[in-house]
């Protein structure tokens, strides 16, 4: 069942004009409109990108189908679509995608940036590596986006990776595959990836997704959001399902590229011993 909205709080920053609203579940939700901006799979996207990431472990919001009534909408005056030249257009009712409101209704604190001191003290810098791995895979064409969470008492954020609507290359299900996009703006996330072991276990568990499980997210979207043509969605699945295969390929076509994000990939740590722990004249400085 979806969950239903009973509040427009206010709208939320970013070309989707999405509205944080309270949901008859407690919660607060960011809800993306059919009738957006940008597209209407960009709901299909959000659902299915995020479910995916969810399920190899990584650090997401949680996400489901809200619904927005007829009422709430008339009654809500707030609850508009800017467009071009100045005309503005009411939002959707019906059921919309919704993820839950990094920090709930008692946040401790969230930002969207840091600066690089506080980055490289992130309790999971580490998963930058994985969501890479699936933003390859889901051809997502937007840069990665990505919020801070702590709790009151915490020194150290956590990365909350949000914002999955152009994988799939946003309305368009297609995969240009560019090498630059669906990656962090700043190297510094992956400057301890040294192999393919700094991706796992995302990697592995991305290459070993089941179709049965791309079925099952598959099944949660309201047909609705990719315009009601269920072969559409099932020709996306079949390429997922392919592309598998691809995603080392992609992550290596971003490590050649010009930014370099890899400094140490494939170099050993080297730690020389000091002269006191030397043995014997030929043994010289042992370098590990």
């Amino acid at each position: 069942m979806a969950v239903l909205a009973v509040q427009a709080i206010r709208r939320m920053r970013g070309g989707a004009q999405s509205q944080l609203m309270l949901g008859a579940d407690g919660n607060l939700w960011v809800v993306k409109f059919r009738n957006n901006p940008q597209d209407v799979r960009v709901l299909a996207n959000e659902l299915l990108a995020t479910k995916i990431a969810e399920a190899v472990g990584l650090s997401v919001p949680k996400t489901d189908v809200v619904d927005v009534s007829e009422w709430l909408v008339e009654h809500t005056p707030g609850m508009v679509m800017e467009r071009d030249r100045g005309r503005t257009e009411v939002c959707a009712s019906g059921l919309q995608f919704g993820s839950q409101y990094v920090g709930g209704l008692m946040p401790g604190q969230v930002v969207d940036y840091l600066p690089e001191a506080q980055m490289e003290e992130l309790r999971n810098v580490r998963e930058f590596a994985g969501m890479l791995a699936v933003d390859k895979w889901t051809g997502n064409c937007n840069g990665r986006q990505a919020v801070y969470e702590k709790k009151a008492r915490e020194r150290k954020y956590r990365a909350v990776f949000i914002d999955q609507g152009y994988c799939f290359n946003a309305g368009a299900w297609t995969f240009p595959d560019p090498p630059l996009r669906g990656v962090f703006a700043r190297n510094m996330v992956y400057r301890e990836v040294r192999g393919w072991e700094s991706f796992e276990p995302w990697l592995t568990k991305v290459e070993e997704f089941s179709l049965t499980a791309l079925g099952s997210f598959a099944e949660r979207i309201p047909p609705e959001w990719y315009g009601g043509d269920v072969t559409e969605m099932e020709k996306l699945l079949e390429v997922m399902m392919k592309r598998r295969a691809r995603v080392r390929e992609l992550i290596v076509s971003f490590r050649d590229s010009s930014r370099e994000p890899f400094p140490y990939w494939g170099k050993v740590k080297r730690v020389v011993v000091p002269g006191s722990f030397e043995v014997g004249v030929d043994a010289g400085k042992f370098v590990m």
